[in-house]
C-alpha cells in the first residue's frame, strides 16, 4: 500500500511537470506569435508610412515645378497675328522665346538674344492669354542676359535660388515655349552635367566666350532660350541660353546668382544704374584658347581696356592679371561681374593686380555705363 502510494505520487509530479511544460510551452508560443503579429503589422506600418511621406514629398515636388511654370512668359520680337508653331521658321520671323517674371511689379528675365539691347520694345504673352508691351531696361551681350519691365501687379513670380550651390547630378528642370506658343511652359528633366563651363561662339566677324554656365541634359530647343532652370525646390537657378546642335544632351543656362544685384536694386528703387570698369576679361579656363603658353592659377586675365573706360589711364595693361577687388578674391570673370553690380557709378574701388609676378594696387572711380 505504502508503495502504490508513492507510486501515484510519483505519477502526480510527473504529469504535474509535464502540464506545466505543457503551459509554459504554450504560453511562450503565443508570445512569439503576438510578437510576430507586432512585428508585421509594425513593418507594414512603417512601409505604408514610408511610402504615404514619399507620395507626400513626389506631390509636393510637383506642385513645385507646376507653379514655377506659371511664372514662364512668352516674349516676341513682333506682334503675333497668329500663334502657330506651323507657319514657317515661326521662332525666327516673330523672334519667338520665353522669359521668367522674377518681380512681383513685372521684371522679366531673359536672354538678350531674344529682347534685344537696352531701351528696346518686346511684346509679352503670360499664361493667362494677356499680352503686354514689355521694355528692356538693362542687357548685356556678353552674358546674353535681359531684364524687361512690364506695366503689371500682383503677378506670380519664381523665386530665386543659389547657384553657387549646385552640385554634379542635381536633378533640373528647364521650362520654356519650345518652338512656338502652342508648346508654351514645356517642362523638361535632366541634370546638372556640369558647372563652370565655357563655350566659345564663333561669328563671321569674330570669336567669343561664354563663362561659368552650368551644362545641363534637359532637352532646350529654339523657343526654351530665355527661360528657366528650375532646382526641385521650385527656384530659379538659371537662365536657358544656348544648346550644343552638334551633340545631344548638351544645353547650357546663366547662372541667375550673376545678375542677383541687379534685381535687388530694381525691385527696391525701380532702377539700376551699372558701374563699369571698361574692360574685357577672361578666366583661366579661356587661356589655352587665346594663348597656349599663358598659365595663371588664379585671377582674371585683362584682354582689352576700353579708351572711353575708367581704367584706360590707370596703369593697367592688357596682360595683367586683376586677382582681388577691395580684398575680394575673384577667379571668374562673373565674379568680377557680380562684384561690380552691387556698385554705384562713382564709387571707387581697389584692384590688385599681377604683372610678371610682381602684385601692386590701383584705385579707380567707377563709370557709368550708357
Amino acid at each position: 500500500m505504502y508503495y502504490e502510494n508513492q507510486k501515484r505520487k510519483k505519477t502526480s509530479i510527473v504529469l504535474g511537470i509535464f502540464l506545466l511544460l505543457i503551459i509554459l510551452l504554450l504560453i511562450a508560443l503565443n508570445l512569439k506569435f503576438e510578437k510576430f503579429d507586432f512585428q508585421t503589422q509594425s513593418n507594414y506600418k512603417t512601409q505604408n508610412l514610408s511610402y504615404e511621406t514619399n507620395t507626400i514629398e513626389k506631390e509636393e515636388k510637383y506642385n513645385k515645378i507646376e507653379n514655377a511654370s506659371e511664372s514662364i512668359v512668352g516674349i516676341s520680337k513682333l506682334k503675333q497675328n497668329g500663334t502657330t508653331v506651323f507657319l514657317n521658321n515661326a521662332e525666327t520671323s516673330l523672334g519667338l522665346g520665353s522669359g521668367v517674371i522674377v518681380t512681383e511689379d513685372g521684371y522679366i528675365v531673359t536672354n538678350q538674344h531674344v529682347a534685344g539691347n537696352k531701351y528696346s520694345n518686346c511684346y509679352v504673352t503670360l499664361k493667362n492669354g494677356e499680352s503686354y508691351s514689355g521694355n528692356v531696361v538693362w542687357a548685356d551681350t556678353n552674358i546674353d542676359i535681359a531684364i524687361i519691365k512690364i506695366t503689371s501687379a500682383k503677378l506670380k513670380y519664381l523665386p530665386l535660388g543659389d547657384s553657387d550651390s549646385l552640385h554634379l547630378a542635381e536633378d533640373v528642370y528647364a521650362i520654356g515655349n519650345p518652338i512656338g506658343f502652342e508648346f508654351q511652359r514645356t517642362v523638361t528633366k535632366g541634370i546638372i552635367s556640369g558647372l563652370n563651363r565655357t563655350i566659345k561662339i564663333e561669328s563671321e566677324t569674330e570669336n567669343s566666350y561664354m563663362e561659368d554656365l552650368i551644362q545641363t541634359d534637359a532637352t532646350i530647343n529654339e523657343g526654351n532660350s530665355g527661360g528657366g532652370l528650375i532646382s526641385e525646390n521650385g527656384e530659379l537657378i538659371g537662365i536657358n541660353s544656348i544648346k550644343i546642335s552638334s551633340a545631344e544632351g548638351m544645353g547650357f543656362a546663366v547662372p541667375i546668382n550673376i545678375i542677383k544685384p541687379i534685381i535687388e536694386k530694381l525691385e527696391s528703387s525701380g532702377k539700376f544704374e551699372e558701374a563699369y570698369l571698361g574692360i574685357y576679361g577672361y578666366d583661366k579656363e579661356v587661356i589655352p584658347y587665346l594663348n597656349s603658353t599663358l598659365k595663371i592659377d588664379s585671377g582674371i586675365y585683362v584682354a582689352q581696356i576700353l579708351a572711353d573706360g575708367p581704367l584706360y589711364r590707370s596703369g593697367l595693361q592688357v596682360g595683367d592679371i586683376i586677382t582681388k577687388i577691395d580684398e575680394t578674391q575673384i577667379d571668374k570673370m562673373n565674379d568680377l561681374r557680380r562684384y561690380i553690380y552691387t556698385k554705384n557709378p562713382g564709387e571707387s574701388v581697389n584692384l590688385e593686380v599681377q604683372r610678371n609676378g610682381r602684385n601692386f594696387m590701383i584705385s579707380v572711380k567707377l563709370g557709368n555705363k550708357m
